[in-house]
């Protein structure tokens, strides 16, 4: 029972320390047994798939949710970034939820497709059915489906930028009621986002389609256009705050600028703060006494956007 009982989140096993002074080991096994999400759902915390349960896509939402009287009908589907190989869940996921809960917004974790199996545009066509089935569910979250942002870090940067610049209002003759409602975040906000992903890079850097995954020059080449969100920028492009730092070693941060001039040069508010200093993957600041300077900027744009 005590090796099934290290299994647990911390808080649970002490649970049981008091179920077993009180009622003895039946009274453990019985805190053994229950589904885990039903702790979770204490949390605020549950997770939910993101296609139909017959798909064999395991892509979901996790959900952060923030007290009842916090609740300001807002929503954010977050992107951890982790180079489409791999997700910083932590850093760039729960952490950054967390923020948004805190502030009264519901967040919504994505797990998105990536790896050697799963190329473009597999991580896209998640990223844009996120925002739909968010949307699909305001009544459920008691959100404004008027009030559905984009958050995304790295390679979740890009695929933010991505849905951002691609959107469409839906299909109202979808057979699938998901997609029927729009893709279109309202606003979208990018942390040292890999925004030159699909082009190639002249500092020896990874680039995703030629070293990631293998693909053919010519499949390479065609993606330099078509998965390049600064190309695709139009007035549709929901507003956009971006974060970024100037020495990044890994990202070039002249990409989020190329970005910026062409979220002003179609009309599009954007707001861009670049740091002298820092290093890439920094989440909330890590820290850094400057970095964590970044969320607060943030929480200023999204009031005067009308989000907070």
């Amino acid at each position: 029972m005590f090796d099934v009982a290290l299994n647990f989140p911390r808080q649970i096993r002490i649970l049981m320390l008091v179920l077993m002074m009180a009622g003895g080991s039946a009274a453990i096994a019985q805190v053994a047994t229950a589904d885990p999400d039903a702790f979770g759902s204490q949390f605020g915390v549950s997770t939910i798939p993101l296609w139909s349960s017959d798909s064999s896509v395991q892509s979901t939402l996790t959900v952060f949710r923030p007290q009842p009287a916090k609740v300001n009908h807002t929503a954010v589907v977050i992107a951890p970034g982790g180079g489409y190989m791999a997700l910083t869940m932590n850093l760039e996921g729960r952490q950054v939820a967390d923020w948004f809960a805190a502030h009264g917004i519901t967040a919504f974790v994505l797990k998105y497709r990536l790896g050697k199996g799963n190329p473009y545009p597999e991580p896209l066509q998640d990223g844009q059915r996120a925002v739909r089935l968010v949307r699909s569910m305001s009544n459920d979250f008691h959100l404004d489906p008027n009030k559905i942002g984009f958050v995304g870090f790295s390679a979740g940067g890009h695929l933010a930028a991505m849905v951002a610049a691609s959107g469409d209002d839906g299909d109202p003759k979808a057979s699938d009621a998901i997609d029927r409602f729009s893709d279109r975040p309202n606003f979208v906000v990018l942390g040292y986002a890999w925004l030159n992903a699909m082009q190639p890079n002249d500092r020896g850097l990874i680039t995703y389609c030629s070293v990631l995954h293998n693909l053919p020059d010519e499949k390479c080449k065609a993606w330099e256009t078509l998965y390049t969100p600064s190309l695709h920028v139009s007035a549709t492009t929901p507003p956009t705050f971006i974060y970024g730092t100037t020495d990044d070693k890994t990202v070039p941060v002249s990409a989020s600028v190329d970005f910026y001039s062409a979220l002003v040069k179609a009309g599009v508010p954007a707001e861009m703060h670049l740091f002298g200093h820092g290093g890439h993957g920094s989440g909330l600041g890590e820290g850094d006494p400057a970095l964590e300077m970044w969320p607060a900027l943030l929480e200023n744009w999204l009031r005067a956007q009308g989000y907070l």
